[in-house]
């Protein structure tokens, strides 16, 4: 299946009936994607207090790689959230802004990462306890006289 959906003519984009993302035919399918790539809300909010060239992106985001960070900012440009002005120097700099449809989404951006850093010990938690709960579950019982080894069943 398309997920980009190219084969939509742009004539005919602005006939396309609202949208659903729970229709995996939906065009909306694929923004929600984009959306919910960790490198696309970090570039998002890190570009939410104005332009950064390349290296302060890169820096401010932290532990992405240089052809991770060029391939979110490429799609990000094409599907018009940030805009790439290249000034002509040497080397060209280049410098990385969000569009107005870009800065659309920066207040569910900046809500999603206080989230994160706000519940991120709660999740530790949880993730810590659903492992422990889980290597508990995995470990085998002693045999028995038919000397089949059974699993644990989950209460």
């Amino acid at each position: 299946m398309d997920t980009t959906f190219n084969h939509i003519p742009r004539s005919k984009i602005g006939k396309l009936r609202p949208g659903d993302i729970y229709d995996v035919t939906c065009p909306s399918r694929s923004v929600i994607q984009m959306l919910a790539d960790k490198w696309t809300l970090l570039v998002i909010d890190s570009l939410s207090s104005g332009p950064l060239r390349f290296g302060e992106l890169r820096r401010k985001v932290g532990a992405v790689t240089q052809k991770m960070l060029t391939q979110t900012l490429r799609l990000l440009e094409r599907d018009g959230l940030v805009l790439r002005v290249v000034y002509p120097s040497a080397p060209p700099s280049v410098e990385y802004s969000l569009t107005p449809l870009g800065m659309s989404i920066t207040a569910l951006t900046e809500q999603m990462c206080q989230w994160a850093e706000d519940n991120m010990k709660p999740v530790l938690v949880a993730r810590f306890d659903y492992d422990a709960r889980a290597a508990r579950d995995e470990q085998p019982l002693p045999s028995t006289t038919s000397g089949r080894i059974g699993r644990r069943q989950s209460t």
